[in-house]
């Protein structure tokens, strides 16, 4: 059933996108801006995983690994030597979004010189799908889909019941009360930067074991993450990452009546309709400001 497998491809997609919307949600509740650097973390994730295991030769299990270390640290350098300097120096939002940017194109902009503009591979055999209710799906798009929401439920259970999860939620809701509480603020941002970091390595990884490496992957990966993380509600990760399932999968039944090419239009008209009708998303709240106002 063609309904079947275009949802399902619709799952899949979307528990990308709903990774890296889980990034800039734990990022912006945070710091509040949107980190659009994590777009080249998610390059990091893919290509250092394939350096390790395709051109070091290390086994597949180490090399991710390795891979999700190499990329937290590059997620910590960059918060500890260039965000944590604005911060310093009181930096404006909007001095954080363009400063996020510059990251992302030197980042990529390394990894082009570095690896050349060849479109990259893990050479992995192709298999044969397994045929269920209607729909083929692979194994490496059924590990995809059990990894993420393994770790949105690893997330959830962090964030709800541990002590630093509590942490930065109190952070979150007021960063002032927080300190008066005894909350380091820059403990908590280099954690969330960690985690954000991680998840954005991960998404990268999982694409890059699904489809073909480019340097310019990362590109996409913010505009769906960013879409995802406001039509769920900004700020709101459970929100972000039924965002990101929602755009998968009507971005994939939209083609059903559309071309192909119209995929990524019909993720921003749904992106401009809940603008337009639901400003704050999903399941998204107002501000006291917005509430003042």
């Amino acid at each position: 059933m063609i309904l079947a497998q275009l949802i399902i491809n619709g799952i899949i997609a979307g528990a990308i996108y709903a990774l890296m919307a889980s990034s800039f949600s734990l990022i912006f509740n945070i710091v509040k801006f949107m980190d659009l650097s994590l777009g080249a973390l998610f390059v990091t994730g893919a290509f250092s995983a394939y350096t390790f295991n395709v051109v070091l030769g290390f086994p597949f299990f180490l090399a991710m690994l390795f891979a999700l270390i190499f990329t937290v640290v590059i997620g910590m350098l960059i918060n500890q030597f260039v965000y944590k300097y604005l911060r310093n120096k009181n930096a404006t939002n909007f001095v954080f979004l363009l400063t996020s940017f510059g990251v992302f194109l030197f980042i990529t902009g390394a990894i082009l010189l570095f690896y050349g503009a060849e479109v990259k591979s893990f050479n992995n055999e192709i298999s044969k799908g397994y045929e269920i209710l209607g729909f083929i799906i692979t194994r490496t798009q059924i590990e995809l889909i059990a990894v993420s929401i393994i770790l949105f439920i690893v997330l959830q259970i962090f964030m709800n019941y541990s002590k630093t999860g509590r942490a930065m939620r109190a952070m979150a809701d007021d960063k002032s009360i927080a300190s008066t509480l005894g909350i380091n603020p820059e403990k908590m941002i280099v954690i969330t930067s960690v985690i954000a970091a991680l998840f954005a390595g991960i998404a990268g990884i999982l694409v890059a074991l699904e489809q073909n490496l480019e340097h310019t992957m990362g590109f996409n990966a913010i505009l769906k993450g960013l879409t995802a993380s406001i039509i769920g509600g900004v700020g709101n990760v459970p929100a972000s990452i039924l965002g990101g399932f929602l755009i998968g999968i009507v971005e994939n039944i939209g083609i059903w009546y559309l071309p192909s090419g119209y995929k990524d239009a019909i993720a921003f008209a749904l992106l401009i309709i809940f603008l337009l009708l639901r400003p704050h998303g999903l399941l998204g709240v107002k501000t006291r400001e917005d509430k003042s106002g």
